[in-house]
């Protein structure tokens, strides 16, 4: 996508679940504002239906203003549940067509994977308006990331990885939150790419991690990738039936099961300091002296 000069604006949906704290919303626009990113609050946003923010006709309409509206980012509130239902319902050709720069993560990779499969168009795996930039402190390096990433300036993404494999390839950036991701299995909102597969998940114990993991893995689906990255897994809970087994003896698992290179330690996930990721470009990856690096943006420089 072309790099975003000036103050590019955002259109800020809420296609999951129901904001809890307005205010939140209120602080997140004052501080994109402030990053030189105006927010525009669509006016269905704050509705609550039951555990969703509106009814699906609600939620699908806010979708079709948001891609209708001249603010060329747009963004979801917050994540939770609510997407998946309202898959074979939204236009994704139109979507595509509109050129917006789609973030968020959690429920949103609901709409990223699918936008991916119909249409192959980019969208960014990145923060949302309450838990990211709603607080009364913003991560300095996630409002960082995603101007930079926004306006076409990050070129490369480096991070501590100590442990990871020898790995050095391009391909297509894809994935997100692992249980939406496994929860898309044999949907036609399944991409079929063969690229470099990220992960994450929140509230998952480690051998529900591992169980999605073993049923990627049985489905032929991670042994077609060039590698998996593995973002953050938190908040979860070990207890002394585990014994030892803990979120390591999953990824040892997982090394030994499918002959593909891990690279740990990127960031990103529900956690305060995160990356944002455009799902569906083509990036390279590669790793050295216990750092990898995410190439974003690849210039050939002509004499």
């Amino acid at each position: 996508m072309p790099p975003l000069g000036g103050r590019p604006g955002v259109y800020l949906v809420s296609p999951s679940g129901a904001v809890p704290e307005p205010d939140a919303i209120a602080r997140a626009r004052a501080n994109l504002k402030a990053l030189g990113f105006p927010a525009v609050l669509d006016r269905s946003a704050l509705l609550r239906h039951e555990r969703f923010a509106g009814t699906d006709e609600q939620r699908l309409a806010a979708l079709d203003r948001a891609v209708a509206h001249k603010h060329p980012i747009v963004m979801a509130t917050r994540g939770g549940y609510g997407l998946s239902r309202l898959l074979p319902r939204i236009d994704w050709r139109a979507m595509a067509d509109s050129g917006k720069r789609f973030v968020g993560h959690s429920d949103f990779t609901f709409f990223q994977l699918a936008l991916l499969a119909k249409t192959g168009a980019v969208s960014y795996a990145g923060p949302m308006a309450a838990f990211d930039f709603g607080g009364k402190r913003v991560d300095d390096l996630t409002s960082a990331l995603f101007a930079e990433t926004m306006r076409g300036e990050l070129e490369i993404l480096s991070f501590e990885s100590a442990d990871a494999d020898a790995v050095d390839c391009r391909g297509v950036l894809w994935g997100g939150n692992l249980a939406v991701l496994v929860s898309l299995l044999g949907t036609p909102y399944f991409p079929r790419t063969r690229g470099i597969l990220f992960l994450e998940d929140v509230n998952e114990h480690p051998y529900r991690v591992e169980r999605m993991l073993v049923q990627l893995a049985q489905a032929g689906v991670l042994a077609r990738q060039k590698a998996i990255v593995l973002g953050a897994f938190t908040d979860y809970k070990l207890t002394s039936h585990d014994d030892g087994y803990d979120l390591a003896s999953v990824v040892a698992w997982l090394r030994r099961e499918v002959k593909v290179p891990i690279v740990p330690g990127l960031p990103f996930g529900h956690v305060r300091t995160k990356a944002t990721l455009p799902v569906g470009a083509r990036v390279g990856l590669a790793t050295e002296d216990g750092m990898a690096y995410l190439v974003l943006a690849e210039h050939s420089h002509s004499h």
